[in-house]
C-alpha cells in the first residue's frame, strides 16, 4: 500500500541543494523570475490594488515585504497579497504551481535569511509535491480532451497549497513530526473545489477557480501553528475519507505522486506563457501573432478572424467582457489587443482597454470553435494543444496552425532564458528602475551563490 505522507515527507527532509539536477536548479530560477515579473504586472490591475489596500488597512508586523512597493507586513499577510499579485493577470506558468507556493516561501526570506541554496531547494520541493499531487487527481483536461466538460465538482489549484506548505516548512526547518502537521493543517485549510460554479458564472468573479491568496495565507499559517505544536492529520493523503475524497478527485492515483519521488522532477513540464489569457487561448493566440508578424495586417484590412482548437466552457460568453477576469478568458478580446498591437502584459486587462467601445465592436470579426482534432491531439500527447487560425483579409484566407503552444517544454517550443528576461523587463520596468531590474535579473540567475537570499528583496521592491 502506497504512503502518500511519508514519502512526501521523506522526500522534503532529504532533499538538498546538493541533489538537485542543474536543470532543475536552472528551473526554478526561470519560474521564479517570470512569477515576480507577474507581481510587478499584477499592481497595476484591479484585482491587485483591492488586495493591496486590505493588507494596507490591515497592517501587521513588518516581517515580510509585499514584491514592488514599500509595504512590509506580517508573513501571512505578505504571503496573501503576493499570491493575489502573482495570479492576478493568469500571466504566470500552468499548471499555476507558482501563486500557490511561491508567496509562502519567500514570506520568511527576509527574517530568516536563507542562503539562495536553501531557497532553491525549498521551491524545488514545493513545486514537486504540488505537481505530483495535482497529477494524482486532475481529471480536467483529460475529460475535456475526449470531448467531455468540466466535472460538476473540481478544484484547479488550491491543491497546491499543499506543497507550498512543504516547501516553506522545508525552509524553515521543521523537523519531520512538525512537518507532517503543518501538511495535514493545510490540508484541512484549503479552499473549497468551486471550479464549475465559476465557469458557469458571468461576469466572472474576481477570486477565479481557487483564491490563491487565502491559500497563501493558509499554507502560512499552517506552518507556524505546527511549528508551535499544533497537531493535523498525518493521514489526511492516505485516509479513505481524506484530502482527495471531500477535494471532489475525479480520480486518485496516489502512485503518481510518490513514483520517483526525488529521481524524476515533473514539476519544470510546465507551460510558460507569452500573454496574461488562459491557456486554452495561448494557441491560438500564437497562429493570430504570426499571421500579423508575417503580413503585418492593418486592423480594418481583417474581415474575420476564426480560430478552432479544444472546447473552451469557462467563458461561455466570449463577447461578455466588462471585468479584468473576463478578459483573461475571451479569445475575441485578447485576438484584438493583438491585432492593434497592444504589448501583452497588463495594459490587455486595462478597465479602459476593456471598455473600448472600437475594441468591444472589433471583437464581433472573432470567433473561437471547438475542432475534434484538437481532441483526438490531446488523446496522442496531453502536451498537445492544437489550434489553427483563419484570417480573412480582403476576400483571401490566410492560415496558421501549431500543435503546441509557445512557452511548452517540447524541443522547439520553450521560452528561451532571453525570452523570460524580455517579459521580466516589460512587467518590472513599469514599477522600479531599470537599475534594479537588472540587479534583481542577476541575482535570480544567479541565486545559489548568495549567502544571504534576503538581498534580492533591496532590488524588488521600492
Amino acid at each position: 500500500m502506497v504512503n502518500v505522507t511519508d514519502s512526501l515527507l521523506n522526500f522534503a527532509n532529504d532533499t538538498n541543494y546538493d541533489d538537485l539536477p542543474a536543470p532543475i536548479l536552472h528551473e526554478v530560477k526561470r519560474g521564479l523570475l517570470d512569477s515576480i515579473g507577474s507581481v510587478f504586472a499584477g499592481l497595476g490591475t484591479e484585482k491587485g490594488k483591492m488586495a493591496l489596500s486590505v493588507v494596507n488597512r490591515l497592517g501587521g508586523a513588518p516581517e515580510a515585504s509585499v514584491i514592488g512597493t514599500t509595504l512590509k507586513t506580517s508573513l501571512t499577510q505578505a504571503a496573501m497579497v503576493n499570491g493575489e499579485l502573482m495570479y492576478s493577470l493568469d500571466f504566470d506558468t500552468v499548471p499555476h504551481l507558482s501563486p500557490f507556493v511561491l508567496p509562502p516561501v519567500l514570506s520568511v526570506t527576509e527574517t530568516l535569511r536563507p542562503s539562495g541554496k536553501e531557497l532553491i531547494a525549498a521551491l524545488a520541493v514545493g513545486q514537486e509535491a504540488a505537481r505530483r499531487i495535482n497529477n494524482s487527481m486532475n481529471v480536467l483536461l483529460s475529460k475535456i480532451g475526449k470531448g467531455g466538460t468540466s466535472p460538476d465538482v473540481f478544484g484547479n489549484s488550491n491543491e497546491h497549497m499543499l506543497g507550498g506548505s512543504l516547501g516553506l516548512g522545508k525552509l524553515m526547518r521543521l523537523d519531520r513530526d512538525a512537518l507532517g502537521n503543518a501538511l495535514g493543517i493545510a490540508g484541512y485549510l484549503c479552499s473549497v473545489p468551486t471550479g464549475r460554479d465559476w465557469e458557469d458564472t458571468i461576469p466572472k468573479s474576481i477570486i477565479k477557480y481557487a483564491p490563491a491568496g487565502w491559500n497563501c495565507n493558509a499554507s502560512v499559517m499552517a506552518v507556524l501553528l505546527a511549528q508551535e505544536g499544533y497537531t493535523g492529520s498525518v493521514t489526511m493523503l492516505d485516509n479513505r475519507y481524506g484530502f482527495h475524497k471531500f477535494y471532489g478527485a475525479g480520480m486518485w492515483e496516489p502512485e503518481r505522486i510518490v513514483d520517483r519521488l526525488g529521481e524524476h522532477w515533473e514539476f519544470p513540464d510546465c507551460q510558460y506563457k507569452l500573454y496574461p489569457s488562459c491557456r486554452f487561448l495561448q494557441s491560438a493566440l500564437d497562429c493570430v501573432q504570426e499571421l500579423l508578424d508575417t503580413h503585418h495586417f492593418k486592423p480594418q484590412e481583417i474581415t474575420s478572424i476564426d480560430a478552432f482548437s479544444l472546447p473552451f466552457y469557462a467563458h461561455p460568453d466570449q463577447y461578455n467582457v466588462t471585468t479584468q477576469i473576463d478578459a483573461q478568458y475571451s479569445f475575441p478580446y485578447a485576438a484584438t489587443q493583438m491585432v492593434f498591437g497592444v504589448k501583452p502584459g497588463v495594459d490587455w486587462q486595462d478597465m479602459n482597454h476593456i471598455n473600448n467601445e472600437e475594441y468591444q465592436a472589433y471583437m464581433k470579426r472573432i470567433r473561437i470553435h471547438g475542432d475534434p482534432r484538437a481532441g483526438e491531439e490531446k488523446k496522442k500527447d496531453p502536451a498537445s494543444w492544437y489550434a489553427r487560425v483563419e484570417m480573412v483579409v480582403n476576400g483571401e484566407i490566410f492560415c496558421s496552425e501549431t500543435l503546441y503552444s509557445k512557452g511548452t517544454n517540447i524541443e522547439g517550443h520553450r521560452l528561451s532564458d532571453t525570452d523570460l528576461i524580455r517579459k521580466f523587463e516589460h512587467n518590472a520596468l513599469r514599477i522600479i528602475t531599470q537599475p534594479k531590474t537588472r540587479k534583481a535579473i542577476d541575482l535570480i540567475m544567479h541565486l545559489e551563490e548568495l549567502d544571504d537570499a534576503s538581498v534580492l528583496f533591496k532590488e524588488i521592491t521600492l
